[in-house]
């Protein structure tokens, strides 16, 4: 399970640091795609292997279930995480998330997700603020 929040900046080559802390449980090779909000998904393989399962069983008779594999399995590349801990992000993926140089990486369960610091500041500030709001509509005991 991933956690938390770590800022770490793409250097000119296009590559960026994953915590140290993360590594271990990414493995060698990623899965690095397109978000649905305007940020990258990062999910190991194992968790890559079992979306992919799961959209393999939707209807593709159903035009929703074609565009949304199409648009979604389209934006995914393999990446190999290097020996320093960085993974190269291909340039069409990094102008889709606007990502430039400053970058947040946050832990969301089975995946991280990257983020351009100033969008990720925009959004969690937007989004603070109706946390106590979104809280409520969700069940489940703890």
């Amino acid at each position: 399970m991933f956690i938390g929040e770590f800022h770490y900046n793409i250097d000119d080559k296009g590559r960026l640091f994953l915590p140290s802390e993360m590594r271990n449980d990414l493995g060698i090779e990623v899965i690095i795609n397109r978000g649905i909000e305007k940020c990258l998904y990062v999910y190991p393989l194992p968790e890559w292997e079992k979306i992919v399962e799961k959209l393999s069983t939707l209807s593709f008779t159903k035009k929703t279930n074609r565009e949304f594999n199409r648009m979604f399995l389209s934006g995914a590349y393999k990446r190999e995480i290097d020996s320093k801990g960085r993974v190269n992000l291909d340039k069409n993926l990094m102008d889709y998330a606007n990502l430039n140089r400053e970058c947040v990486i946050i832990g969301v369960g089975e995946r991280l997700e990257i983020w351009d610091k100033a969008e990720w500041d925009r959004y969690y500030n937007e989004r603070q603020s109706v946390l106590e709001e979104i809280s409520e509509g969700i069940e489940f005991d703890i």
